[in-house]
């Protein structure tokens, strides 16, 4: 005999995906949101919207903002600061700030996950419109010069066998052949900098160099600028050598509780 208990499909969003369809509605665009505008954007019933936010109030994540909007609570701030990454971003944000001032260009702190690069911090070059990638924004790895950057450190015979074929392209300048980008993240490896050039969005490029702690590739450093505006070759040097430092820095500082950070350590 059946049970009269009702089963959801296996596929049906659970309370928690769906408070996160509505977290993420939430960007550096919309940062308060009514109602309304929560349940267009997150793609859920209102009523359901306004049930999970009274939790999401309660919990401190969300917080209300006068008499009809809502906003990120303050609370998720501590949740999101204790992040291995954000660590490192706080040890480089001195190196980030000086390589910026000196080379007055864009400057991005990355991490690689899988196949995407996610930008950590960003500091804009003054008096130009804004480069691509906004904090926490993500992007392919095998389209920027940070990406490019971390994928030279992976194992390239594996990492050949695992990238989707053709490589999604960005825009018409994107690399999307395997085999020409293993060849070329061979090239990154030895020269330690890696290039960008209208592969994310046209009308800008970059260059890329790893962060590397004890052999891991733990983030990376790169430097934006209109492709029309190439840097000259103390740009790289000066890439160079912040990287260099920031590796050294992370490693002198890296005290045996916190090995287990370093990605692939055991």
């Amino acid at each position: 005999m059946e049970s009269s208990k009702q089963h959801a499909p296996a596929d049906t969003p659970s309370i928690l995906s769906k408070a996160f369809d509505i977290l993420r509605a939430f960007d550096s665009v919309h940062r308060i949101m009514t109602l309304s505008e929560l349940a267009r954007a997150s793609g859920l019933p209102k009523s359901t919207v306004h049930r999970l936010l009274g939790r999401l109030v309660e919990l401190d994540v969300i917080e209300p903002h006068g008499n009809a909007g809502y906003k990120i609570g303050l609370g998720m701030l501590r949740i999101g600061t204790v992040s291995p990454a954000l660590s490192m971003r706080d040890s480089a944000m001195p190196y980030l700030g000086s390589l910026q001032r000196w080379t007055g260009r864009t400057v991005h702190l990355w991490v690689l996950r899988q196949f995407e690069v996610v930008c950590l911090e960003k500091l804009d070059q003054a008096g130009v419109p804004p480069a691509p990638g906004t904090v926490g924004a993500r992007a392919p790895a095998h389209c920027t010069a940070a990406g490019k950057a971390l994928l030279a450190h992976e194992d390239l015979d594996d990492l050949a066998l695992f990238l989707p074929s053709p490589l999604p392209a960005a825009t018409v300048r994107s690399r999307t052949s395997v085999d020409a980008l293993v060849r070329e993240l061979r090239e990154v490896r030895g020269s330690g900098i890696a290039h960008e050039a209208d592969e994310y969005r046209l009308g800008h490029s970059g260059i890329g160099a790893a962060i590397v702690v004890r052999g891991f590739a733990v983030g990376a450093i790169s430097i934006g600028y209109p492709s029309d505006d190439q840097p000259a070759f103390k740009t790289v040097s000066a890439l160079r050598e912040v990287v260099a430092a920031l590796s050294r820095d992370l490693s002198e500082g890296l005290t045996p509780d916190r090995y287990r950070w370093i990605p692939g350590a055991d």
